[in-house]
């Protein structure tokens, strides 16, 4: 029905922005056959005729705000108020040049792609390319192998060393990356299939925006593949006559830092050039800043660079005086055996709800209420997660949950004065109970150790009695002092609760040398430098026994979202885009456009498999890979968590299936891994593949045997997560499949979407280890994830 509307109405609005930009691929490729008959002199020399055509285009504006600047400065010292008027008018006039900027690049546009293109192909089609040396080549070749001057002549290798390896340029632009480059010069994002070449449709813009002299900024989401495109691409750039670097590769607040960001094109992860921005507002003089002008960013993996991680904060932070890591030693014990007076408690009320279910006493004053009791104390009991995967348990559940909900959770505390904390998995908060904070007060302490006073009260009884003015001084100073030492206790013990309670080690976080290091939930990437802010870093440093950092204050602190909002023009490109285009439309103002993939997707979606337990899916997906491999297929498994890929991987182990896994405890093998996971019979096992930027390449007679298996063990709760594992198979129209695997057991059907799924299953009869495959449940499983 949709596709006949949209039909009637002239196609979807990808395919009218495609079609809007016909003309202009028809003008490159016109420009790019003439191209062909130029010397290699004259196609280089093409960049200094752009650049003077833009430079004639500016030089009215030019002139003008010069002008200006002149008559600022002639200005006497004293006056101030016609200087500020004067600066006015050159800010308005700089806002009026970036639109001219982009006028004279709009008319140069199809010439500058055909030039770019026909480079691509004098690289692809020759072992070396000859021209005149000129003096940036001189510059070049003492560092760079691939580029030799003999006498007048710079001969460039299409051979180099890009991340680590060397690479043999192979690539000319089809027409959709044009059309994708047509895009991104727009400030537009372009969604792309995975392995239709994103990282050559960047050379088009880049190359283009580059000419006006403002300096381009690629941002992409790792160091490594800010090197590796750097590496890989540059050498085309230079050979046009512009210069590239990569900051990740140099010190901050250094010469050669500075000097990258004066590099035509300068390629660099999201994170260094928010924090370059930060140092830059710390500095004490104008010299000793980095960065000029935020004029035109291109963003690799857009949606997860400004939607993932753009409400996260940078910050440069620096010790305090006092710390309150000693709080944490201190309290850990209390907490510790807190948790485990708990985990009894849990144990007793789902014992009690089994016996009283079995007896047919399910209603939510009896089994249920113990029940949904041992949920809201410890949700992920493992126990209790075996328990709900039973037919028609979670169903109970639910009733229970409800009934205690309802009237503003008028009834809620029966629940809870059995627990010593209760759990809100869905909102990751942690909240002792009374009986909670009796228990964690020892004997013989003040009962009110652990609860914050009303200081307002005594604060207004001071004020009021006839003590001298000194005493009520010392008085109030004496509950202030009290009231922040209780305050300070209360909250290190909250942040230990949660640390125990919501923070499970591997999944969260993993201890790496002795450190807490967070592991991203989206791309299972260990977040280096990162810390949990609020003191829950330091209570799960104490939780793992290993050092307790100093605490920390913030001296300067940006969004990504916000840094990225400052640059004249945002581009973008990803895999996964339409998902998010409402939200990145509200904020950035920035459009998604569908580009169409170059040859048709073949790959094989097949609709969910739903087991009741964990231990069926797991069995399930391991002799899934053995099938697989036996066919001589390569598998890739992804996981959501460092903690399943372990388990996967020792079940393999013990089938003596050999494998290999790469989650964030093998950061640094990532590129020979993902090289490797194409050849027959291979099985990698991965956390999260988004933004691993690195295509899986088909081994000699994988596409006969049906191309690349991927197995999802798990829905992640962002449904672009698994669109991005699904998109790793099926590139340029080779073959493959993808399958998810869902157990009633996974945190995603726990928190979200399993009451009607296991009354469906229930209803229809299922027992353990039958499977279910349906569209329905497929459907009814992405309405539970996220966008």
């Amino acid at each position: 029905m949709f596709g006949f509307l949209s039909k009637v109405f002239g196609g979807s609005k990808s395919e009218k922005d495609t079609k809007k930009l016909q003309p202009i691929i028809e003008k490159v490729n016109t420009f790019f056959n003439q191209y062909q008959s130029l010397t290699n002199d004259e196609l280089r020399n093409k960049t200094l005729e752009f650049r003077e055509r833009i430079k004639q285009h500016l030089s009215k504006i030019d002139e003008e705000i010069n002008a200006l600047k002149t008559n600022a400065d002639a200005l006497s010292h004293e006056a101030l108020i016609e200087k500020d008027n004067i600066y006015k008018q050159v800010d308005e006039l700089k806002k009026d040049r970036n639109k001219e900027i982009e006028k004279a690049l709009e008319e140069i546009m199809p010439e500058a792609f055909a030039v770019m293109k026909e480079t691509a192909r004098r690289f692809k089609e020759n072992e070396t390319v000859v021209s005149k040396a000129t003096d940036l080549d001189k510059e070049l070749s003492v560092k760079s192998e691939h580029i030799t001057i003999d006498g007048d002549n710079a001969i460039y290798s299409n051979t180099w060393t890009a991340a680590g390896g060397k690479v043999t340029w192979n690539m000319l632009h089809y027409d959709v990356q044009l059309i994708g480059g047509a895009v991104l010069h727009s400030g537009k994002i372009a969604e792309m299939a995975t392995g239709e070449g994103k990282t050559l449709v960047s050379t088009l813009p880049a190359y283009l925006n580059a000419l006006a002299g403002e300096g381009v900024h690629i941002v992409t989401v790792n160091d490594y593949l800010a090197r590796r495109d750097q590496e890989w691409n540059g050498p085309i750039f230079e050979w046009l006559g512009l210069r590239v670097d990569c900051i990740d590769k140099h010190q901050p607040n250094t010469a050669a830092r500075r000097n990258a960001y004066l590099a035509d094109i300068t390629y660099g992860t999201n994170n260094e050039f928010g924090f370059d921005y930060l140092r830059d507002n710390m500095v004490h003089t104008a010299d000793e800043m980095v960065q000029r002008k935020h004029h035109y960013a291109m963003v690799d993996e857009v949606d997860s660079v400004l939607i993932d991680d753009a409400r996260t904060p940078l910050i440069i932070s620096g010790p305090v005086d006092k710390g309150d890591d000693q709080q944490y030693h201190i309290h850990k014990p209390r907490v510790h055996q807190l948790f485990q007076e708990q985990e009894k408690i849990v144990r007793v009320a789902l014992n009690e709800a089994k016996k009283l279910i079995e007896k047919g006493e399910d209603d939510p004053k009896t089994g249920g209420l113990h029940l949904f009791r041992a949920f809201r104390g410890l949700p992920k009991y493992n126990p209790l997660i075996k328990f709900l995967s039973e037919p028609g348990i979670k169903v109970k559940l639910q009733k229970a949950e409800n009934y205690y909900l309802q009237d503003q959770e008028r009834n809620m505390h029966i629940i809870d004065e059995e627990l010593l904390f209760r759990i809100d998995e869905k909102n990751k908060s942690v909240d002792l109970t009374e009986k909670g904070l009796g228990a964690i007060t020892k004997s013989g302490e003040d009962s009110e150790f652990f609860v914050l006073p009303d200081i307002s009260v005594s604060l207004a009884d001071i004020e009021t009695s006839d003590a001298p003015a000194e005493e009520k001084l010392k008085q109030k100073e004496a509950i202030l002092s009290d009231y922040s030492q209780k305050a300070d206790r209360i909250h290190s013990v909250q942040q230990l609760l949660k640390a125990y309670a919501l923070f499970e080690k591997d999944v969260e976080y993993v201890v790496i040398d002795g450190a807490i290091k967070i592991v991203d939930e989206q791309t299972g990437r260990i977040m280096d430098g990162r810390r949990y802010s609020d003191g829950l870093h330091q209570a799960l440093e104490a939780k793992e026994n290993v050092k307790i950092e100093a605490a920390t204050q913030t001296y300067a602190t940006v969004t990504l979202q916000n840094f990225f909002r400052m640059y004249h023009k945002l581009a973008g490109m990803t895999g996964t885009a339409e998902t998010e285009a409402g939200e990145l439309w509200s904020i950035y103002k920035l459009d998604v456009v569908s580009i169409p993939t170059n040859v048709p997707i073949i790959r094989d979606d097949k609709q969910d498999l739903v087991y009741k337990t964990k231990r069926e899916k797991y069995k399930a997906v391991i002799d899934e890979i053995e099938i697989l491999r036996n066919a001589g297929r390569p598998v890739l498994v992804g996981t959501t968590s460092v903690e399943i890929s372990e388990l996967l991987g020792r079940m393999l182990q013990q089938k003596k299936i050999p494998h290999n896994v790469l989650n964030a405890k093998q950061h640094s093998r990532e590129a020979n891994v993902v090289a490797e996971a194409g050849l027959a019979g291979a099985v990698t096992i991965a956390t999260n593949m988004a933004g691993r930027g690195t295509d899986i390449k088909l081994g000699a007679g994988v596409k006969d045997a049906g191309g690349l298996a991927i197995i999802g063990t798990e829905r992640h709760e962002s449904r672009r997560v698994d669109r991005q594992l699904r998109g790793r198979a099926g590139r340029q129209g080779d073959p493959g499949s993808s399958q998810f695997y869902v157990s009633l057991e996974d945190d995603l059907m726990r928190m979200f979407g399993s009451e009607r799924i296991a009354g469906m299953m229930d209803k229809l009869g299922y027992k353990e280890g039958d499977v279910i495959q349906h569209s329905m449940i497929s459907n009814s499983i992405q309405r539970a994830q996220k966008k």
